[in-house]
């Protein structure tokens, strides 16, 4: 079994911008810069025969090629906040790649994601005692803005013991 999600992987030069964001927030689990990237489907696990069918109908998404723009940093978790982002500036073609994604993974037989689609760049995992940083660490960066970077693929990586390999699919 391994574990996979669909995303759009972001480029050095944006990552090179979310970096100095990775402190002022004591227990903050920072998401590494070769590792930040937008998920447009999480999968999970899947038997290898599943990941292939994923696989190719991935390859059959098309989509034209988009700019993307970062702006502003969120939570999720409200009073119990879990996850530090960076927010994705509207962009249809986007929100119309996602759907396409996500309707290649259920036609595989994956069953339909229950959560609404909220584009975003996870930069920090929170623990329990960066709640009353946060409010500070927000408004000191409510001015973030990144980009624009150039999407033409998308990547489906595995997570697996061994680290993460990834496949990557023209749009």
């Amino acid at each position: 079994m391994i574990r996979l999600f669909v995303g759009i992987a972001i480029d050095a030069a944006v990552a090179a911008r979310l970096a100095p964001l990775a402190a002022g927030i004591p227990g903050a689990r920072w998401v590494a810069a070769r590792n930040l990237h937008l998920t447009l489907r999480f999968i999970g696990e899947v038997d290898d025969g599943l990941a292939e069918d994923i696989h190719l109908a991935l390859a059959a998404v098309e989509s034209p090629g988009f700019a993307l723009d970062l702006e502003g940093l969120g939570i999720f978790g409200g009073g119990k906040p879990h996850t530090l982002w960076a927010g994705v500036r509207s962009e249809p073609l986007l929100e119309r790649l996602q759907g396409r994604v996500d309707a290649a993974v259920e036609r595989t037989g994956c069953p339909p994601e229950p959560r609404k689609f909220t584009a975003h760049v996870t930069l920090a995992r929170l623990g329990a005692g960066a709640a009353p940083r946060i409010p500070a660490y927000l408004a000191g960066n409510s001015l973030f803005r990144a980009g624009p970077m150039p999407v033409d693929h998308f990547v489906v990586r595995e997570i697996a013991a061994a680290g993460d390999q990834a496949g990557a699919a023209a749009i």
